[in-house]
């Protein structure tokens, strides 16, 4: 599965291939809030860990790890999460929400890009780990249902591109060029939730 083969001209695995499928169905049932976008976000993060770490992204490998665990607890606030454990609705964040996040994602780069600059071998630690600490920001505030999930998922993603290519993970930057479309989606479908329209 980690043998590279031609996809339309492009060096790719099996294993990328897999990944980006399940990816996608992951993004386009969280667009829905099905909650089984949970269960192809396990399987899909568990293949992307080893196709990470085949690449020398350990942040983004250990991402996946972390991705595995909230998405057990994504799952379970989206089914149980809300009033009464009942389902959880789409929300906002407020004032302290938003400081809240900017300043877990900048803490958590300087922590990250520290961590991968002195303990791995990683040619793009500052890169590395400032998109896997907005991606832990993106999850969380998706787990809870925040419409700001998607801002962050935007940002992070378009970066990610550039990050992918670099790597010539030429598929992969492909499939984070639709998640920036998706997420541009998935904001707009959030907001009317939010705000009180059909999802």
């Amino acid at each position: 599965m980690n043998d590279p083969v031609s996809l339309f001209g492009l060096g790719v695995t099996l294993l990328e291939v897999i990944s980006f499928v399940l990816s996608l169905v992951t993004v386009l049932l969280n667009i829905r809030q099905n909650h089984w976008a949970w269960l192809f976000a396990i399987v899909s993060s568990a293949a992307y860990g080893v196709v990470f770490f085949n690449a020398r992204l350990y942040g983004d490998m250990g991402l996946q790890v972390v991705f595995i665990v909230v998405s057990v607890w994504g799952w379970h606030s989206w089914l149980r999460g809300g009033a009464g454990h009942g389902a959880l609705p789409v929300t906002r964040l407020d004032g302290a929400g938003w400081r809240a996040s900017l300043g877990g994602w900048a803490v958590g780069f300087v922590l990250l890009a520290y961590f991968l600059k002195t303990w791995t071998d990683t040619d793009v630690p500052h890169a590395d780990g400032f998109l896997t600490a907005g991606s832990l920001v993106g999850q969380v505030l998706l787990s809870r249902k925040k419409v700001e999930n998607w801002h962050a998922w935007i940002a992070v993603d378009i970066l990610y591109v550039g990050l992918y290519l670099y790597k010539d993970l030429v598929l992969t930057a492909i499939l984070y060029a639709l998640f920036v479309v998706m997420a541009i989606i998935g904001l707009r479908t959030w907001r009317r939730a939010a705000q009180g329209g059909v999802p």
